[in-house]
């Protein structure tokens, strides 16, 4: 409940851009080739692929969206290591947010989504100085739903995913150009539901619940 209740609070606050909220999550994609060529679409008959595929592998996807501004960035990786979240951390800080006072930084609890992390990809006077623009706040165990990035990886889903990539470099090319369209027209996402909210819909949850 404090967790949750957290993060709720710093949702409801404005704008600001010298203290930004920014939501991090992945998402892992199976690399899916064709096992035969797809039949193209003709009148009448919509295009049709093979059910059989070849597995080319995985790559990963770091997600950081900006809710209020509406701006959001998409990492591919081969994989999701500390030292991959912590290269993702570094670009927020020294080129996203280079001018903020401290990243307000929302993720759920996997286990390389730790201050510990910067220690495992740099030198700890490095590791230090990210940390200071950094303020962690996490979602509760198995409450995900929470962080705005899993609005954004379902739109990238059904935009980008639900065809096989068959390669890394085709997936960037559909997120970047997904990337660039979103962040032209400033697409921000309304959150709606508050402490006030989960006070009385979830005060099952509650220890004690609120009166």
């Amino acid at each position: 409940m404090a967790a949750m209740e957290d993060v709720l609070e710093l949702y409801a606050e404005p704008y600001d851009p010298v203290r930004p909220v920014v939501c991090l999550d992945e998402k892992s994609v199976t690399l899916h080739a064709d096992f035969s060529p797809p039949l193209p679409a003709r009148p009448g008959i919509p295009a049709r692929s093979d059910y059989e595929y070849v597995r080319c592998g995985t790559a990963n996807l770091f997600v950081c969206i900006e809710p209020l501004r509406g701006y959001r960035h998409i990492t591919v990786t081969d994989r999701r290591t500390k030292q991959d979240y912590a290269q993702v951390v570094k670009w927020l800080v020294d080129e996203a947010y280079p001018d903020a006072a401290v990243i307000r930084l929302v993720q759920d609890n996997l286990n390389t989504h730790l201050p510990s992390s910067l220690y495992d990809a740099f030198e700890p006077a490095e590791a230090r100085r990210l940390l200071r623009k950094l303020e962690f706040h996490y979602t509760p165990v198995h409450g995900s739903w929470l962080n705005m990035a899993e609005i954004e990886i379902a739109i990238i889903g059904r935009a980008c995913l639900r065809r096989r990539p068959g390669d890394r470099a085709t997936v960037e090319r559909q997120v970047i150009a997904l990337e660039t369209e979103r962040n032209e027209q400033h697409r921000t996402i309304t959150w709606s539901f508050t402490a006030y909210d989960a006070r009385t819909k979830l005060r099952r949850l509650y220890p004690i619940p609120q009166t």
